[in-house]
């Protein structure tokens, strides 16, 4: 089966197998000639990204590409990325990567025209309108991976190096003009990989559907979206030259990030401080917090949760979600805790203060308290 769309929601998208042969029009499309790559570096000397920058160069758009960026990105690295765009005479960024890459592809974009600090910027109130919104570069994003939904995202959630604690940034301008969602640049995940950011889709997809916000249209979204990580994600994990499959979780993945603005909530919350105090797969994470999580919200989501099932052919309503879920973890090789990833003897307290100063916690369907919380997470360690 052949996938190939043009979308305009939530933004402009071109959807199918080669489209990144379109990259240098994409790019004239926003009005960039000197457009600057980022991505992380373990994609740096890929194929995929030499045959990208092959193209940009054909295309009058020159070569140029900033690749140190970490798993979970920090202000360290957006200052050097700024340092190379603006060194650079850059006019653009084409994001390219995973979560990483196309965080802080968004993020030099956006800061490379402002004068305030980055923490300025964090999503807390309306610090956005802080920023100068006629001095934000063009973005393109390309995701190679299928599950953050960052190409869709009008945020970048970036590491502060000193405090160990993830933060948001947001502006309404960090929606990229243009995407490309070309599968083929996602046949080369390891199956680890295409595991934890399909779980993340799931986890954003989950948490927007449970959220008590009101939102249909991202209630509607959501529920697709983990429809379509049901049915394709085990078929992709299998066999990762499933080109429908992987078209299907460049969807699903794009659905989470867009459903999320009705809300985030405990599987985020806790994920954010793990991920940022050590260092682990935002993905995977969530993956091993979401049965916790779902036990822990159940005397507010049993009902909505139960519909959920229905639409995904799971019986035994919310106790069979929680089943299936499970079955799911288990088939991709996910641990059932912390210390799977190598965590031992957690900082709990400090986890916990983290996790009640996320800004996903807002959107939980049941209060979260320090000493909630702190159960919580003595079920995952």
């Amino acid at each position: 089966m052949s996938i190939k769309a043009n979308w305009s929601y939530p933004t402009a998208i071109r959807f199918g197998a080669g489209r990144i042969s379109e990259i240098a029009d994409a790019c004239a499309a926003t009005g960039m000639k000197k457009p600057l790559l980022v991505t992380d570096r373990g994609l740096a000397n890929m194929e995929i990204t030499t045959k990208t920058l092959d193209l940009l160069e054909a295309g009058g758009l020159g070569r140029a590409i900033f690749s140190d960026v970490d798993p979970n990105p920090n202000e360290k690295n957006a200052a050097a990325g700024v340092r190379a765009f603006v060194d650079g005479g850059h006019d653009g960024v084409v994001a390219f990567g995973g979560g990483s890459g196309l965080d802080l592809g968004k993020l030099v974009a956006f800061m490379a025209g402002q004068t305030r600090p980055l923490w300025d910027f964090e999503d807390i109130g309306d610090w956005w309108t802080r920023a100068n919104p006629d001095t934000i570069a063009p973005i393109v994003a390309v995701p190679t991976t299928a599950g953050t939904g960052s190409e869709v995202g009008r945020a970048s959630v970036i590491t502060n190096s000193e405090t160990k604690e993830k933060k948001i940034i947001f502006h309404p301008k960090f929606l990229p003009s243009v995407v490309i969602c070309d599968p083929e640049l996602t046949v080369g995940m390891p199956k680890m990989i295409t595991a934890g950011t399909g779980l993340d889709a799931f986890a954003h997809c989950v948490e927007a559907f449970s959220s008590p916000h009101y939102h249909p249209m991202s209630q509607g979204i959501a529920l697709e979206g983990m429809r379509l990580v049901k049915e394709y994600l085990p078929r992709a994990y299998a066999d990762g030259s499933d080109l429908e499959a992987r078209a299907h979780m460049m969807s699903a993945a794009a659905m989470g990030a867009t459903a999320f603005q009705k809300g985030l909530g405990a599987i985020h919350a806790l994920s954010h401080p793990i991920g940022a105090i050590y260092h682990t797969h935002h993905g995977t994470t969530n993956a091993i917090c979401m049965p916790a999580v779902l036990q822990f919200n159940k005397p507010a989501t049993e009902g909505v949760i139960g519909e959920a099932a229905a639409y995904l052919g799971v019986s035994g309503g919310f106790d069979g979600f929680c089943a299936f879920v499970d079955d799911l973890n288990a088939s991709l090789q996910i641990p059932k805790t912390l210390a799977g990833l190598g965590i031992e003897n957690p900082d709990i307290e400090r986890i916990v203060s983290g996790a009640l100063k996320d800004p996903s916690t807002g959107g939980n369907p049941v209060e979260m308290t320090a000493e909630n919380t702190r159960e919580l997470l003595l079920k995952i360690v």
